[in-house]
């Protein structure tokens, strides 16, 4: 049996090994704590897509209020990143670009290509003609991207290119730098693009360590000057170093306080040790099936198993109990059948609470399931199958003043809660929860679950306000059979935004279609200039002549728009342009979830609380268009999960007096369920008077506190029933293994996760009180004496 086990835990150790050693198995993706929230698959997949195109980037603006000092500071921040090798590319100096590029590339199809200005010009007739060929002659020049006077004599292109979107933001090229000014500041943008994930630990260090060498660099010569930063990376960064500060923290002082607790209670490092052995080996076992089921390991899990080392230790420490009752009489084979029936049934009440959040829906919840169902159970089957191994010989000592006094103190206690006075017990705890219950209240906010670091949000704030375009996380997700379906459908929902009045109009949007009109578009263009421009060429010819044009040109201009019947831009065409690279997350093309979709997006900008009621009513009223913000989806569903939780609960709670049922008998059974349905219901009683939110993860904590907090009025009830079992041994059993558990998961409440906080807290108030009532669940001592 002890090969068995050596060989399992080297297996296990070696695998957890050669994982750690390789890409890290470690998930600090705080998007992978969120389910899928789009009934539309293809919608879901743009969150990914369009979250992974935007979090490749790591923003930096370099600010002072000397102009010369900011560009200078930048140039040599964008140097130091370059030559740290941390990025896979870095922009400070924007290189030189020929502006006529852009104006070449749709020049083919410029008579496709009208303002709808210019489409009510064009339909007015020869005088608005004459009109627009007069202000293109004698107006005042355009700024931006210009046409040739012989290549688009009545501007009708250049007034096109003026609408494109290139400069929607506070950025200006100064010296061959991207400037932005506010009040006497001047800001200078230094953009950096990741060599892989951002989600990669390795990426992270790397760019941290650049940033941070850059920036003490820039201190020294230019004190004036600061570095704010933004993006997924940082973000990423600080969320695994506060996990594994978490994990740190956690595991040790949990390690430390118990091993404290266990040597001034049992006065043996050996126990110590073999408690510590068989909570190592669930821990190790958990890593392991863990890492080879999900194939990633979140940070939240790991912290949660951290803390989970208080509750895997219950079960050596209940055989220990019964180890050091037996005294000089010990067997210990016997003693693992003794104590078998209480952790059985234990065991199956903590699985049964881990199980109901394995179908959870959200991938770190069932990660925790997974990871807390096999490490307590290696734990039990250690103890069962491991323990008795080694622990042949009888003890050299037992703390019998200990014992005695701990059952002095079980019998005073269950003398004032315990037999007839439980129902008043019951009634009065029932009685002064009422008030809470009646004041709680629920908040389902995705923000309070996930929060970002705050000096980081600040600096992002920074940045977004001095580029002036905000990061928004709502949009609209346009799909279609075809391209042209998915262009013809995102012009239509731009028509209906730009249609937006009042306090339901938006500051702007980008769109593909913005780059790209559908091949419709474009043909009904042509068509127009066909049936009021090019329908008499005669007259156009006589028209532009009168102007001032020289035949060659009033000849050439109608001779190349007839060449022009069949181009028509493609989105293809756009894609292939280096220009359009900071908008190509517009188009997602092809799905990969939905065969024969196209997808694309069409981001809003200013979304509020005032006009997000009707961008939503647009996108109902529009077919393959769909309104998507994560964080209220994610919050909608955290109210849906939370109603069916408390219905997980009352199932879970059914279960559970089924199961003690089939053991003790039904009378019996309520006796030892009553400690967990009142700590339940304390617990959501104080917080009620506490005006503590109420949310998902604390009605999935009060699944746990029924899993736990039975287990000690299980292993009263089974030491009760015991044949010369010892009262005081039991309950200090019980006590150790209680405190041991509030000690672990205690620290949750110190997590910087505030899920996790929502745990901690539940838990332990829940196991505390569970435990201080679990006597009610034995026998009248007295009464089994006799």
């Amino acid at each position: 049996m002890r090969a068995a086990w050596l060989l399992l835990a080297v297996a296990a150790a070696l695998y957890c090994a050669v994982r750690f050693a390789g890409p890290t198995p470690l998930q600090t993706n705080l998007l992978a704590l969120l389910p899928a929230t789009e009934a539309d698959p293809v919608a879901e997949e743009a969150v990914d897509q369009l979250a992974g195109a935007l979090g490749n980037r790591a923003v930096l603006l370099v600010s002072s209020d000397d102009a010369a000092h900011a560009k200078a500071a930048a140039e040599q921040l964008g140097a130091a990143l370059t030559a740290s090798r941390a990025f896979a590319s870095v922009t400070a100096r924007v290189p030189p670009f020929d502006l006529g590029r852009i104006t070449r590339f749709y020049s083919p199809y410029r008579f496709g290509l009208l303002t709808a200005e210019d489409r009510a010009s064009v339909a007015g007739g020869a005088e608005a003609l004459r009109g627009a060929l007069a202000e293109r002659l004698y107006g005042l020049p355009a700024a931006g991207l210009a046409t040739s006077l012989s290549e688009d004599p009545f501007g009708w292109l250049q007034h096109w290119l003026a609408g494109l979107p290139l400069a929607a933001s506070n950025l200006t090229v100064e010296d061959g730098l991207l400037v932005s000014h506010h009040g006497s500041t001047t800001s200078v943008l230094v953009v950096g693009t990741l060599p892989a994930s951002a989600y990669d630990a390795d990426v992270q260090r790397s760019v941290l360590l650049a940033v941070a060498r850059g920036e003490t660099a820039l201190k020294v010569t230019w004190p004036d000057v600061t570095v704010a930063r933004t993006g997924a990376v940082f973000y990423a960064e600080a969320a695994r170093r506060a996990s594994e500060r978490d994990v740190h923290v956690i595991g040790i002082v949990t390690s430390v306080g118990i091993a404290l607790l266990m040597l001034w209670i049992f006065r043996s490092p050996r126990l110590i040790f073999l408690g510590f052995l068989s909570t190592a080996l669930g821990i190790l076992f958990a890593l392991a099936i863990t890492m080879f089921v999900f194939g990633k390991l979140h940070l939240l899990t790991l912290v949660f198993g951290a803390s989970l080392i208080g509750e895997a230790v219950d079960y050596s420490i209940q055989y220990f109990v019964v180890y050091l009752g037996a005294r000089h009489n010990w067997d210990s084979q016997r003693g693992a059948r003794e104590v078998l029936p209480a952790l059985t049934v234990a065991l199956s009440t903590s699985l049964l609470g881990y199980a109901i959040l394995a179908f959870a829906p959200f991938s770190a919840l069932r990660q925790i399931a997974c990871f807390a169902i096999v490490g307590i159970f290696t734990a039990f089957a250690s103890v069962i199958g491991l323990l008795p191994g080694l622990m042949t010989q009888p003890p050299r000592s037992s703390p019998r003043t200990l014992f005695a006094v701990a059952a002095s103190s079980l019998k005073r206690w269950h003398a004032l809660i315990g037999g007839r006075r439980a129902w008043g017990v019951a009634l009065v705890l029932v009685i002064v929860a009422v008030p809470g219950w009646l004041q709680l209240r629920s908040d389902d906010d995705i923000h309070l679950l996930i929060q970002r670091d705050p000096a980081l949000v600040a600096q992002e704030r920074q940045v977004s306000g001095a580029v002036g375009v905000e990061n928004s996380a709502q949009f609209f997700v346009v799909r279609g059979a075809t391209p042209e379906m998915v262009l013809e459908r995102a012009e239509a929902l731009c028509e209906r935004i730009g249609a937006l009045t009042g306090a339901s109009a938006v500051s702007g949007w980008q769109s593909v279609t913005s780059f790209v009109p559908s091949a419709r578009q474009q043909r009904a263009d042509h068509a127009l200039l066909d049936a009021h421009v090019f329908d008499d060429p005669s007259a156009l010819r006589a028209m532009l002549g009168a102007a001032g044009f020289r035949d060659e040109v009033a000849q050439a201009w109608p001779a190349a728009y007839a060449s022009s019947g069949t181009s028509v831009l493609r989105v293809e065409d756009w894609l292939a342009e280096p220009w359009s690279q900071p908008f190509r997350h517009l188009w997602l093309g092809r799905s990969a979830s939905t065969p024969g979709a196209f997808v694309a997006v069409v981001i809003p900008q200013g979304v509020t609380l005032a006009n997000e009621p009707a961008l939503l009513g647009v996108a109902q009223a529009l077919p393959g268009v769909s309104f998507v913000d994560k964080a209220a989806s994610v919050s909608r569903l955290f109210g849906v999960y939370r109603h069916d939780g408390a219905i997980w609960l009352a199932v879970a709670l059914t279960l559970v007096f089924a199961l003690l049922m089939v053991r003790y008998g039904w009378r019996e059974a309520i006796a030892v369920m009553m400690p967990v349905w009142l700590a339940i219901g304390v617990t959501l009683g104080v917080f009620g008077y506490l005006h503590v939110a109420i949310n998902l993860f604390h009605l999935l904590a009060l699944m746990l506190v029924l899993g736990v907090g039975a287990n000690y009025a299980v292993f009263l009830r089974e030491g009760a029933m015991r044949s010369a079992s010892d009262h005081g041994a039991v309950w200090t059993g019980v006590l150790l293994s209680a405190t041991t558990t509030l000690l672990s998961f205690g620290m949750l409440g110190m997590s910087s996760m505030p899920a996790l906080k929502s745990f901690g807290a539940t838990l332990s108030l829940g196991i505390m009180v569970s435990v201080m009532l679990a006597p009610i669940g034995i026998p009248s001592i007295q009464r089994r004496k006799a």
